[in-house]
């Protein structure tokens, strides 16, 4: 008999009685491998993961394509580890939407941090908010910089309409950046401002994510929703 023998059912046991707290990042990513490869020594290429992107995260963070290139892992194991953050993201999104409230930056900016943080393209998302500061929904309205020509105005409006929204925040994300607001977010911001106003809808604010951080124009100064700047 191996050593091997019934190795998958003692870790997922372990995972059952204790969680993951004391387990280390390859076994963490091994026991996930064990649901898209089902007769294969996964330890083995939990670590040449780890190996090759340098750290648990990375491995979640890294393109299918990437995860391909390492021997073992093909269409299906790449598909797996790379749905995993989506599917964090999804359950954000979903979990008792109904009873969020949004009530202060720190409250949006640390929900909109989850939604963004790791996404590998600059996206803009927007939240849309009731007159009570419940959560209506939050969605992704466009994607690439947040340059106005880029930025769907019309898409943004018909989509915080068709939500039934008083109020909403935008945000959007600098992947390779820092969460630190250009003049061009700002440019952009109190437009979209003016745009959302024609049809009685408030920009409460514009939140820039980077590397888990969140910044918002308002705290930051450089937005007031009750004073928008119209740029030419």
């Amino acid at each position: 008999m191996s050593i091997h023998d019934g190795h998958r059912d003692r870790l997922r046991q372990r995972f059952l009685n204790e969680g993951l707290e004391n387990f280390n990042p390859h076994q963490v990513l091994e026991l996930l491998l064990f649901y898209c490869i089902p007769r294969k020594d996964t330890n083995e290429l939990a670590c040449k993961l780890i190996q090759k992107f340098g750290s648990f995260s990375a491995v979640l963070e890294a393109p299918v394509s990437e995860l391909k290139k390492v021997d073992g892992i093909g269409d299906s194991a790449a598909a797996f580890l790379s749905m995993l953050l989506e599917v964090e993201r999804y359950y954000h999104a979903h979990h008792d939407k109904n009873a969020v409230f949004m009530c202060d930056a720190e409250a949006y900016c640390d929900y909109l941090s989850k939604m963004l943080t790791n996404k590998r393209n600059e996206e803009v998302y927007m939240m849309c908010l009731d007159s009570k500061y419940q959560m209506k929904s939050c969605r992704e309205v466009g994607q690439g910089s947040t340059n106005y020509a880029s930025v769907p105005i019309r898409r943004i409006v018909e989509t915080a309409l068709a939500d039934n929204a008083v109020m909403v925040v935008l945000a959007h994300n600098h992947p390779s950046g820092l969460a630190l607001p250009s003049p061009e977010d700002v440019h952009t911001t109190h437009r979209l401002a003016a745009a959302l106003s024609t049809v009685d809808i408030k920009l409460i604010d514009h939140v820039i994510v980077a590397d888990h951080d969140a910044v918002s124009l308002v705290q930051s100064a450089m937005f007031d929703p009750d004073n928008i700047q119209i740029y030419y």
